[in-house]
C-alpha cells in the first residue's frame, strides 16, 4: 500500500536556470512575439497555459497558437538543453536529503506533478541531479489545466503499484496556491512550502494541509508526509 508524494518542480525542488529566457526566445521565433511576458506570472501554471495567456493578449488566433505549439516546445527544449550546463538550476535546501530518505521506503512512491512539459521537467531535474529519484509523473504536456494533473499522476502510480494507490494516499507538494488548489480538487492532501514567490501568509490563505517555510528539516517533513 503506497503513499504517493507528488512534487512540483520550480520553486519547490529547484530555482533559477535559463527556462524563462529559453521560453521567451522560442516564443519570438515561432510566433513573432512573447506577449507581455514581463507582466504575466508563470507561477503554478502549465507551459501550454502560459503560451495561450501570452498570445491571447496579442490577439493571436487559437488555431495559430495550437499550430505552433509543437515547434515552440521543440525550440524551447533545444535552448534549455544548450543553456543549462552554463546556467544550471539550484537545488533548494533539504531537497536531496528528503528525496533520499523517501526513496529508502518501500511504502512510498515518488512522483512529479508539474506544469512543465515532460522534456523540460527532465532537463531541469537532470541539471540538479534529481531526475533519477522519480518513478512517474504528470506534466503540462499531459493537460493544460493543472487541476487535471493529480488524477493523471495517481492513475500512473496505480499502473505501477496496483489498485491500493488512491488519491487519498497522495500528497501534492508545491510552492504556489495553484499547487494547493489542484491537490484539493484532485482529492489529495497538500503541503505548501514558501520557497517560491508566495509568502507563508499567502499560502496559509489557501488552507493547505501542511505549511512549511522550506524542506530543510528532513525529519519534520517526513513526519508530516507519512502521517
Amino acid at each position: 500500500m503506497h503513499r504517493i508524494i507528488l512534487f512540483d518542480i520550480d520553486g519547490t525542488l529547484v530555482s533559477g536556470g535559463p527556462a524563462k529566457s529559453s521560453f521567451v526566445d522560442a516564443m519570438h521565433e515561432v510566433y513573432g512575439t512573447a506577449g507581455d511576458f514581463e507582466n504575466v506570472s508563470f507561477a503554478g501554471k502549465t507551459d501550454p497555459q502560459i503560451v495561450r495567456e501570452l498570445l491571447k493578449s496579442t490577439g493571436t488566433p487559437e488555431n495559430e497558437i495550437e499550430g505552433g505549439l509543437e515547434e515552440l516546445f521543440n525550440r524551447y527544449l533545444g535552448y534549455l538543453e544548450t543553456r543549462l550546463p552554463r546556467n544550471p538550476v539550484r537545488v533548494l535546501p533539504g531537497v536531496k536529503e528528503l528525496l533520499s530518505a523517501l526513496s529508502r521506503r518501500d511504502d512510498v512512491g515518488l512522483g512529479l506533478l508539474t506544469g512543465n512539459v515532460v522534456g523540460g521537467a527532465r532537463l531541469k531535474l537532470a541539471s540538479g541531479d534529481l531526475w533519477e529519484w522519480f518513478d512517474f509523473g504528470s506534466y503540462g504536456s499531459d493537460h493544460m489545466n493543472r487541476d487535471e494533473l493529480p488524477a493523471i499522476a495517481v492513475a500512473r502510480a496505480r499502473d505501477i503499484w496496483g489498485e491500493t494507490v488512491t488519491s487519498e494516499k497522495a500528497v501534492v507538494v508545491g510552492d504556489t496556491p495553484r499547487d494547493v488548489q489542484c491537490g484539493q480538487v484532485g482529492g489529495t492532501k497538500t503541503m505548501a512550502v514558501a520557497t517560491g514567490s508566495f509568502s507563508l501568509e499567502e499560502l496559509r490563505a489557501c488552507r493547505p494541509d501542511y505549511l512549511l517555510e522550506d524542506l530543510s528539516s528532513t525529519s519534520a517533513v517526513l513526519d508530516l508526509l507519512l502521517q
